[in-house]
Order: C-alpha cells, then structure tokens, then sequence
C-alpha cells in the first residue's frame, strides 16, 4: 500500500492492482482513503497550481505545487488558519482553529504529487503554507519523516525547509532532534519596534532570542540558515531598514530571501516600485549580505497563503484603522 500511494500515485484502492481484488472491494467499502476534497484547483501560466482543500471537519487548508525549471517544490500547510498575526498576511486573519494532523498533512504531499506529469518528480519541500509549523511540530516531524524516508518520497533532509517567524523554544527542541531541515526565519523588520507591528507575537521573544537559537541551530545542524523578508512599500522598504538588517545578519552562514509582497484583497499593504527595490538590494549587497530577491508565482491564482480560502468567502476589506 505504501508503494502505491508514495511510489506509483495512487488514487484510489482500485488501482492496487497487485491486492486481491475482494481485499480491494472490501477497503474500498469500509476505508476511506483520503480524508480531504478538493474544493478548488486554480493553476497559472507559470506552471504553479495551488489545491484549497477540505477538511472531514469542514476547516479549509491551502498547498502550492511550483515549478522552476527542473524543480518540483511543493509548499504544505501545517495549521487551519494562524495565531501568529502576522499583519499582512492572509492566513492569520481569522485565527488559528486547530492544528493539522500528520495524516492531514501527509494527504497535501500525495495530492500535490497527483498534479505531476509521470516523468516528473518531487523534488523539494517547504513548510511555508498556512499556520506557524513549529507550533505544530508533534504532527509536523512525523509527516517529514515519510517525505524522507526510502519507501516514502525519498526527498532528501538538506531539500525539506521549515519556515517560521520564530519560536526559539520549537527551534532548540528541533535542534535536539539532530533534524538536519533548512530553516527559513521570516523576519520582516530589521528592529523589534518595527517588528512588534508586523508580526505582533515578537512582542514576547524579539529578535535576540530568536536569533540565538537559529545560530544554536546552525552549530548544530550544520545547515545555512535563510532569513525572510517581505517587502512592503514605505514600511519597512526604507534604506535606513536595509542597513539596519545588514547590520544584523552581518557575520552570519546565511541567505536573505527578499519578496516583494503579493497583495492581499482587503489589506492596505502594497509591493514596492522597482525602484524602491533595486535601492535595498544595492545596500544589502554592498554590505556583504548574500541577498536573493524572490519573484512572484501564482499571483494570479491567489497563490499567497490564505489568498485562496478568503475569495471562497468573498472579500473582506480591513481598515488602516
């Protein structure tokens, strides 16, 4: 069963064809194999298509297939919603519900994998969709060990990246681990004062926590770190906020990922001009930061996290207040 779900693409008990054929009937009768229905499919011409799923339960969740040249990455979803707040972000405007389950999660890959041509193949992973994945990591760990493992996916450990806005306690507990993961740290402000705005749950860590143990991490795992930066326009876009982040990251075994924002319908928050943009990319790299600016995928179809889920519900305009 197992090398039909991960290896040959299963979609359903009919296709095991190497089971008796009663065995066949009776699971189909008494054990559902997937737990979630697609409620909509929406695909762009870039090659990246997004699946907002259904929960038994009725909670909606969000996963990303995307494609860049031989790459095949899949972006996962590990909560119903968010807690961290994050301002501009779409997946925690409406709270957190619950947290996935490692079987919820798990069934995201094989659907994500479903969408592949038979020539290709997954071949990276991140824990970048919906929800703060180290919130969640009793699920989350397990889930990643069926993405690794030989009879699994076989997705090697260096190309599976957990993303988050910074849990110093998950991340030593991940650290103790031995997990060799990526570690993406959304930052989103060079400052506490700024960052407590963007991302209101850093009122109770800050950024000196945070980066203690993402460097603890790093000693331990021995994996570069990546940092994450949205870029909002006349927010944190400013040059002075990109000298402060050089300041920051100086010294560090590390890449910066800067994205442009994708905008959200309902939120005031816009991408920057291109000139604002080339301006904090020219600092940081004359700085000596290692400095990748992401281009936007998807973002005709909703790509951003919790995008999707939002149009089921119709628009929602939020106040600058």
């Amino acid at each position: 069963m197992r090398e039909w779900l991960f290896k040959n693409r299963a979609a359903d008990w009919e296709q095991m064809t190497n089971l008796p054929k009663t065995l066949r009937s009776e699971l189909a009768e008494g054990l559902q194999l997937w737990t979630t229905e697609i409620v909509r499919h929406t695909q762009s011409d870039d090659g990246t298509e997004k699946l907002l799923l259904q929960l038994a339960d009725g909670g909606q969740v969000e996963c990303v297939l995307l494609r860049d040249r031989v790459r095949r990455t899949i972006c996962i979803s590990t909560q119903v919603g968010c807690g961290m707040g994050c301002v501009f972000c779409a997946s925690g405007l409406d709270g957190v519900d619950r947290n996935l389950t490692t079987g919820e999660i798990v069934e995201q890959i094989l659907r994500l994998q479903h969408l592949l041509a038979d020539d290709e193949r997954l071949s990276h992973l991140v824990v970048m969709g919906m929800g703060e994945p180290l919130a969640n990591l009793d699920a989350l760990l397990p889930a990643l060990e069926e993405s690794h493992r030989p009879d699994g996916l076989e997705i090697s450990h260096r190309r599976i990246t957990i993303s988050t806005v910074g849990l110093p306690k998950s991340i030593e507990r991940l650290a103790r681990t031995n997990a060799s993961y990526r570690l993406a740290v959304s930052l989103h402000a060079p400052n506490d004062e700024l960052r407590n705005q963007l991302v209101p749950v850093n009122e109770k860590i800050g950024l000196t926590a945070i980066l203690e143990a993402v460097d603890n991490y790093f000693a331990v795992s021995g994996r570069r770190l990546t940092f994450e930066y949205v870029l909002l326009a006349n927010i944190n876009d400013d040059p002075q906020h990109a000298r402060q982040l050089s300041q920051l990251l100086r010294g560090r075994e590390a890449l910066l990922n800067v994205i442009p924002y994708n905008p959200v319908a309902g939120l005031p928050y816009q991408t920057p001009s291109h000139q604002r943009q080339t301006q904090f990319r020219q600092i940081l790299e004359a700085s000596g930061i290692r400095v990748h600016f992401r281009h936007l995928k998807g973002d005709r179809i909703d790509a951003a996290c919790g995008q999707l889920r939002r149009s089921q519900a119709g628009p929602q305009v939020v106040s600058l207040g």
